[in-house]
């Protein structure tokens, strides 16, 4: 059995590991089974409050294109313990991803959390589905102002975390504004207090 860490542990990738010393760590983690091939609790979690993807895949003469996806937090669900789906919101409409997706069902997920500097890499195959509007609309976020033109299906065959090193952290616009709208919030409200107690203050000294 070859383990799952080997989609994408290839040859030539084991051959430069080996040249630049880091085969050793590698295949710690091959002797140890691979990669994780089931969708786990940690994942789920993971997945409930990302909102950042892109969706790699590949035509049929091996051209790359990837492609970001987005949506409130959650917006990637967990199907069983191997696939997980979203609903593709109408676009750009140049449909290279669907096309691809025609002729090579392979397909990579790229996962991002900026705000707490963390990513997790997901290998496997995607298929759409065009034609399913009852999916369609139960895998899109409540309130969310998008059409679903479809659905991308994606089967999980390996995931793995990668570590945070020089990820940026950032932190979405709507969190920052209202955790400053709460701090002003707050300031106001001591702003206030100091007020009262430099009358009640003035109003002492008077008083002697």
């Amino acid at each position: 059995m070859r383990p799952s860490s080997d989609i994408a542990f290839s040859d030539a990738v084991k051959s430069v590991q080996t040249a630049r010393r880091s085969r050793k760590i590698y295949q710690q983690v091959e002797e140890g089974g691979g990669f994780r091939t089931r969708i786990t609790e940690d994942l789920v979690q993971f997945l409930a409050e990302v909102d950042t993807a892109y969706l790699a895949t590949a035509s049929a003469d091996g051209q790359p294109y990837a492609q970001h996806r987005g949506g409130p937090p959650g917006f990637i669900r967990v199907i069983d313990e191997s696939t997980l789906a979203f609903a593709d919101y109408r676009g750009n409409r140049q449909y290279i991803t669907t096309g691809n997706l025609q002729e090579n069902a392979r397909a990579f997920l790229f996962l991002m959390d900026y705000a707490n500097r963390r990513r997790v890499k997901l290998w496997g195959t995607a298929s759409v589905v065009d034609d399913d509007r009852a999916l369609a609309a139960k895998l899109m976020p409540e309130g969310y102002r998008a059409h679903p033109e479809q659905v991308i299906l994606f089967k999980v065959e390996a995931w793995d975390i990668n570590c945070p090193q020089h990820i940026p952290q950032k932190f979405d616009a709507a969190l920052v504004a209202e955790k400053l709208a709460e701090l002003q919030g707050r300031l106001e409200t001591l702003q206030v207090e100091n007020d009262r107690l430099r009358i009640e203050l003035a109003s002492h000294q008077t008083g002697r």
